[in-house]
């Protein structure tokens, strides 16, 4: 009879063991799954990225482009999303400045597009957007002018400002963004946009 209760015992026990060790081997084939998920999400997305820097690569997405004719500047400005463009003149140090860090900026926001224009090659725009001081520059939205930056003054008004000084100044105007903000445009026509510069086309 003993040994009749200790065998009942002895089964249940193993039954319970073998419940246990099902149940973690099943949570352990979930542990494995979900991670299995994850990971196949997240190639996904590296993928997609990868795939999204191709294409924009192909259209001069990462580069700083310099633009000859007036006519393609405005094209690339009401056809693109995101633009940042820098009216300059080549014998001007300041506009050499702010070269260095467009450039550094345009490496870093696929979304946007950067390009420039030497002021000589562009009698119309500068006359419409009221160019007066280099450098220039222009953040557009949409085709919509959202921030105008005139010489150094908005950066520290200094040559040696720091490109994150101009980063967040493009960041503000929605141009550029990071991952986990959103844009918020700002409807305001390039040709409607009023600015307080006065003073005469020079290198400030």
């Amino acid at each position: 009879m003993f040994y009749l209760f200790f065998l009942i015992h002895s089964l249940r026990d193993l039954e319970t063991l073998s419940d246990d060790e099902a149940l973690f081997a099943e949570l352990e084939n979930e542990e494995d799954n979900d991670l299995s998920v994850l990971r196949e999400k997240r190639i996904k997305e590296i993928q997609d990225e990868i795939n999204r820097r191709a294409a924009r690569s192909e259209n001069n997405h990462g580069l700083y482009t310099d633009i000859t004719k007036e006519k393609e500047f405005m094209d690339i400005t009401t056809s693109e999303k995101y633009v940042v463009g820098h009216f300059y003149h080549k014998d001007f140090r300041r506009c050499k400045i702010m070269d260095t860090h467009l450039e550094k900026l345009a490496k870093k926001y696929y979304d946007a597009r950067f390009i420039k224009i030497d002021v000589q090659n562009a009698p119309f725009l500068v006359e419409k957007l009221q160019v007066r001081v280099l450098p220039c520059v222009i953040a557009w939205v949409d085709g919509y002018a959202q921030t105008k930056i005139v010489g150094f003054d908005a950066l520290g008004n200094t040559d040696s400002f720091q490109t994150a000084a101009l980063e967040l100044k493009l960041i503000h105007a929605g141009v550029i963004k990071k991952k986990e903000e959103k844009v918020q445009n700002k409807k305001k026509s390039i040709f409607q946009s009023s600015y307080d510069t006065d003073s005469e086309l020079e290198d400030d």
